[in-house]
């Protein structure tokens, strides 16, 4: 666009492709339509009472300023200890971890921080929206490796798919396990290979792991960081978030952790995105990650028991329910309902059943992959959930 030229679309052409979010999307047609919106991941409920107590006590105890550039030292200790004593991991407070505006934020600035134009992404698809849009802004290229259905409707990858997908051009890897929107948890196998494609490659990772607790007894396998594996610590760039274990999605308090040199690159960033965020939520999340190990677990286990009443309902409605080992979320093939398009079916749901699903095709590249795939969100109440069933059962 020329000087004085301001016809057209001023927004620049790499994002031109990223509109108003799917979640954005259907949030309002549920407004709209008064439907039971099992769209969007956020709970339904508070967080624990020991954290939002603690919050209350910030804001009266002097932490409406702003915080530190890397995050409050109370809440990196935190966040330090937290990983040593579930993961055994060990990563200094001072120097190794930083404070960002949720896990988008965290995932963004990593991006923006380690990959130069024309550097290539490796991730899995279906992949979380922010992924590529963050990938677009750098200037770089992603590499999808499509995650599809197998035996017991777990989700796997082709190993040959994945070698592939690396080259010379291979700036980092960005792995989302628990994984959304398949729930799948990837197992040590798949890590394995993972870590030595990287190691081969000289590639960094970023693992997303907001779902870190949230895997399920059913799983096929238990939750690891790819941080743990051999040679992968000084390379790997480990995100997590509140949000979801605690039931504060609107805090946006999240973290990352992992080699100095790393965490400098995200701080850097960071700086110029939002400089600072949720001052009296951080020593409030602090407390929570300090909670005992039942709340943990106890947590867990309550979101297995939505996620099963949900899973029996929508097979009871017809869908075809794939596996979900961990996270917030159930996939379903609607070809046995004789469905085709998960976008104009999800777009006709809400008035049809008084439902609101995300269609999983907006979520990959290779859209016909998905385009037979909605989601559904387990984390809420009971009787929402009950509601919802019993719609879709009409």
């Amino acid at each position: 666009m020329t000087a004085g030229n301001f016809g057209g679309d001023p927004l620049v052409e790499r994002m031109r492709p990223f509109g108003t979010t799917i979640f954005a999307t259907m949030s309002a047609l549920a407004l709209k339509t008064g439907a039971v919106n099992l769209g969007q991941g956020f709970p339904d409920t508070d967080g624990p009472a020991e954290m939002l107590d603690a919050a209350a006590r910030a804001l009266r105890e002097g932490y409406n300023q702003y915080p530190p550039g890397p995050g409050l030292p109370v809440l990196r200790q935190a966040v330090a200890a937290h990983q040593r004593r579930f993961w055994g991991l060990e990563y200094d407070p001072d120097g190794e971890v930083v404070v960002t505006a949720g896990a988008t934020e965290a995932i963004a600035a990593a991006i923006l921080g380690l990959c130069e134009a024309g550097d290539e992404v490796v991730c899995f698809e279906p992949y979380y929206d922010s992924y590529a849009a963050s990938i677009a802004l750098a200037g770089a290229v992603r590499r999808p490796v499509t995650l599809r259905p197998g035996d017991g409707g777990r989700y796997g990858f082709d190993p040959a798919e994945l070698r592939a997908a690396f080259g010379p051009r291979t700036r980092l890897v960005l792995l989302n396990t628990p994984h959304n929107p398949t729930g799948k948890v990837f197992t040590r196998e798949e890590l394995t290979l993972i870590a030595q494609l990287c190691q081969e490659f000289g590639a960094y990772a970023v693992t997303d792991e907001v779902y870190e607790h949230l895997v399920f007894d059913d799983a096929g396998s238990p939750h690891l960081p790819l941080a743990s594996l051999p040679g992968m610590r000084e390379r790997t760039l480990r995100i997590s978030s509140a949000g979801k274990t605690f039931s504060c999605t609107g805090w946006k308090v999240g973290w990352a952790s992992g080699p100095a040199a790393l965490v400098s690159a995200v701080l850097r960033v960071k700086q110029f995105l939002t400089f600072v965020n949720a001052g009296p939520f951080q020593p409030a999340v602090a407390v929570a990650l300090g909670l005992p190990d039942d709340y943990f677990t106890g947590f867990t286990a309550g979101l297995q028991e939505r996620r099963d009443q949900l899973r029996a309902g929508l097979a009871e409605a017809g869908f075809g329910v794939l596996a979900a080992e961990g996270t917030y979320f159930i996939t379903t093939d609607i070809r046995p309902l004789g469905g085709s398009d998960g976008i104009e079916f999800c777009l006709g749901l809400p008035e049809r059943s008084g439902v609101v699903a995300i269609p999983a095709q907006v979520f990959y590249d290779d859209v016909d992959a998905g385009r037979h795939l909605v989601r559904f969100a387990f984390c809420k109440r009971p009787e929402v959930i009950a509601d919802a069933v019993a719609r879709l059962k009409q």
